[in-house]
């Protein structure tokens, strides 16, 4: 993804932002693209080649109607994964497994942790990628290159640091691209709980482009009261795209927040289940 392509790319953000805020007037292009200023013809273009449809059929994939429609298809799907009967929307999440670090990892913040990490240009934005010796620790995106390493440095603050990618960065790369399927094996080394990693687990079992809720994904893990707690642990994953925290929604449709931000959340529930339903 070149610099061009990150300028879009929030554009392409503050013009859905723009869609949901004010879709019962039902904009004009020439009103979408005005908002993000720039000509009817170069903006249809640009959320053309981005999306691989319209601004207004965009939408209808990030609708609350849609999205429900979805949440009634998620036994479906769920029945397939059990069943062994997976798709090659499953692919990416496959190829992921989770490691918890050992309580000393945990207790010490990282005193015993080199953590390598570089920033990266993804399909969503920026994002900063960081690797132990033992597997990917952290992946965010970065809007802002020293708030995002600052939001490393507090998970581990008492690790070594060292900015330089690696081969595990470019595994992980490769899992976060949703059209590469020449992807290869991808270990998560965290830090978490034993209910954390148990929620993040959970998520890896949702495919692109279906959609999940709180309370689902606590009847998933045995403990259907826990929802709110599932909601903390959701809330708090370290690994943006890769464990699909994006594709757990409210039971009314509405999306919800976003510690990456509730547009990116938009964008990304969006392209998927478009590029899912082609």
């Amino acid at each position: 993804m070149t610099i061009q392509q990150e300028v879009d790319f929030q554009r392409i953000a503050k013009a859905i932002h723009f869609l949901q805020e004010n879709f019962k007037s039902q904009p004009t292009l020439g009103q979408i693209a005005s908002h993000v200023y720039m000509s009817e013809a170069h903006f249809q273009r640009m959320f053309t080649a981005w999306a691989g449809t319209s601004p207004k059929k965009f939408l209808q994939y990030v609708s609350i109607n849609y999205a429900k429609s979805l949440l009634k298809e998620n036994n479906i799907a769920e029945t397939t994964f059990q069943l062994g009967l997976s798709s090659s929307s499953r692919l990416h999440e496959l190829f992921i497994n989770i490691e918890g670090m050992t309580p000393a990892e945990y207790k010490n913040e990282g005193s015993n942790l080199l953590i390598s990490y570089a920033y990266y240009q993804s399909l969503f934005g920026t994002m900063l990628i960081a690797s132990t010796s033992k597997g990917i620790c952290h992946i965010a995106y970065a809007d802002d290159n020293i708030t995002a390493f600052d939001a490393l440095q507090q998970r581990f603050p008492n690790a070594t640091y060292l900015q330089q990618g690696n081969s595990m960065h470019e595994n992980a790369l490769s899992a976060l691209n949703p059209q590469d399927k020449d992807i290869r094996q991808v270990k998560l080394h965290l830090k978490g709980t034993d209910f954390q990693l148990k929620v993040w687990e959970a998520l890896l079992k949702i495919p692109m482009g279906n959609l999940s809720t709180y309370g689902a994904i606590a009847s998933q893990i045995g403990n259907p009261k826990a929802f709110r707690a599932v909601g903390t642990a959701v809330g708090s994953n370290p690994i943006a795209y890769l464990i699909p925290c994006h594709r757990v929604i409210q039971n009314s449709g509405i999306f919800g927040g976003y510690r990456w931000d509730p547009m990116r959340k938009t964008a990304m529930i969006g392209w998927e289940t478009l590029h899912t339903a082609i």
